[in-house]
């Protein structure tokens, strides 16, 4: 399937309805509104193409751009192929739920994480954190080192508050995600959350809202859920 079939068929499932939600995340023109759920027959059928992935991610349209993350080969992508899309991702649902997620299965997503959340950068720094969660809501806890995971809920503790809001709800998830999946710091995620409290989001023409890890983390362990991984990370 060539990159002209592709838009056409984005084209052809996008609904207004969609586009509006979109739109009021975030999102401008050029779109379709494209259920991602209504994606998966076109990406059965293409698997991975990442030069494909490539063209409709340069389009600058929202749809091929996360289409572009749905059959992009993460471990055929080099840092600054990673760079170039986090470049191109204008707002949250593409830094977090596209470029994070795709980078989370590469073999680099660590370490292009870590600078992304030293960069200063509200967009980056969103889906370094992003990142983080889905590694660590996918991998086994041996592929990380204690201190390190035990260092950035130190970071999340004292810079929170303090952060844009992009990154401070990808901070927030962050700490759940660690109280959740990671049991090593299962204990340290919990402390941390009740000393981090109540965290305020202001959003531009939305109410703000306000995110509460440690009732994540106590809803979840609840449920009987601690220890959590998901078997796969992209749909």
């Amino acid at each position: 399937m060539d990159f002209e079939t592709v838009m056409q068929e984005l084209e052809a499932l996008g609904k207004e309805r969609s586009k509006k939600m979109y739109i009021s995340n975030g999102a401008h023109e050029p779109l379709f509104g494209v259920a991602t759920g209504a994606m998966k027959p076109i990406a059965k059928k293409i698997k991975k193409n990442q030069q494909l992935a490539e063209e409709l991610y340069a389009t600058g349209n929202y749809d091929a751009m996360y289409f572009a993350g749905i059959i992009a080969d993460p471990k055929a992508m080099t840092e600054s192929d990673f760079d170039r899309w986090i470049d191109g991702a204008y707002f949250y649902m593409l830094s977090d739920y596209v470029v994070a997620v795709t980078l989370s299965e590469s073999d680099i997503a660590q370490e292009v994480s870590d600078k992304w959340i030293a960069s200063g950068d509200e967009l980056k720094m969103s889906a370094g954190w992003s990142c983080y969660c889905w590694l660590l809501g996918n991998r086994k806890d041996k592929d990380f080192s204690e201190s390190k995971v035990s260092n950035m809920l130190d970071m999340v503790k004292r810079s929170i508050h303090d952060s844009p809001g992009r990154t401070k709800s990808a901070m927030n998830n962050f700490l759940s995600t660690v109280g959740i999946s990671y049991l090593p710091l299962h204990e340290k995620a919990i402390e941390t959350a009740k000393e981090t409290g109540v965290v305020e989001l202001k959003r531009d023409n939305k109410k703000t809202s306000f995110l509460n890890a440690y009732e994540n983390i106590q809803k979840e362990m609840d449920r009987g859920r601690i220890g959590f991984k998901r078997k796969y990370v992209r749909c």
